[in-house]
């Protein structure tokens, strides 16, 4: 097994055939007003309407249209059909419109309409708290175990230097700065750190999501108890860091600006579905979406 990009016609029939199987299993809290942004990468810039402005490889969408006091006035994706018709042809359904700022129509240019490499959500949320997520990459967990084993001039080492040394780079998926056993472990820490939701925070309600190259671990607690401000959120990246030796990204915790993979959607760059997860036995070979063609 190893993995690769998926291709234009690929990407397109995941999110035509395949992805609205899944919009009826999204968290509910995942809807077509309810975070504050959706956003999608693409593997090529794309140019928008105005000329002068640089082509865009990423964008942020709002939700809602908001007045000058921050107040939600018209809804800019009235269901997450819409939100769907957007990833599928984001030029196309653009809800910036004819805005300057908008994505160019592709039938006025010569290169084709683009396609997501990813789709995301803003943590940042309308309706409900702002939502808490701890970041588990196998990147991170590949270049310590390279540091471990790499110990001479490791400071004289550029990641993928030391990753090469420590032959990650060879190890299958093969170019990937990392190895199948950095995504299992990455899954593995994401159930500790559930296991620590639920018995130090007493949490009743969080999820474990296969992010592609690592994990994302929700606490979605909605008491007023639990809002988890900006202080607690440091609290518990210093927990997570220091006590439990856990490598998480502690800035995805803190940051209230931050987005996160849309469950469900493809993560382009190694042909997997985002999905929740109850094992950390889980095999990510079983993430492959039926239209990939291996």
């Amino acid at each position: 097994m190893t993995w690769r990009q998926a291709t234009r016609e690929e990407i397109y029939a995941y999110y035509a055939e395949e992805f609205p199987r899944y919009v009826d299993d999204l968290p509910e809290f995942i809807t077509g007003t309810g975070p504050k942004q959706y956003a999608v990468a693409f593997r090529e810039a794309h140019p928008v309407r105005n000329d002068e402005v640089p082509d865009k490889d990423f964008i942020r969408r709002d939700t809602w249209q908001t007045n000058p006091s921050g107040d939600r006035t018209t809804a800019e994706f009235n269901s997450f059909e819409d939100v769907v018709e957007f990833v599928r042809h984001p030029a196309r359904n653009d809800p910036l419109g004819r805005s300057e700022f908008a994505l160019a129509d592709p039938e006025v240019l010569e290169q084709p309409d683009p396609r997501p490499d990813a789709v995301y959500y803003a943590l940042d949320h309308w309706e409900r708290p702002w939502v808490l997520l701890v970041d588990i990459d196998a990147k991170e967990i590949a270049r310590e175990r390279a540091a471990d084993a790499v110990s001479d001039n490791i400071d004289d080492r550029d990641d993928e230097a030391l990753l090469d040394a420590a032959g990650i780079l060879d190890a299958e998926p093969t170019g990937y700065p990392y190895a199948f056993e950095d995504v299992d472990r990455a899954i593995e820490y994401g159930f500790e750190v559930r296991d620590i939701f639920e018995d130090d925070f007493d949490a009743e309600e969080t999820m474990v999501v296969y992010s592609g190259q690592g994990v994302h671990v929700y606490l979605l607690d909605s008491d007023p108890a639990h809002r988890y401000d900006e202080q607690s959120r440091e609290v518990l990246n210093d927990l997570l860091l220091k006590t439990y030796d856990i490598p998480i990204d502690p800035v995805v915790t803190a940051d209230r600006r931050r987005v996160a993979r849309l469950p469900y959607s493809l993560h382009a760059d190694v042909c997997s579905i985002v999905q929740p997860i109850e094992s950390p036995a889980f095999d990510v070979r079983s993430a492959t979406p039926e239209v990939i063609d291996e």
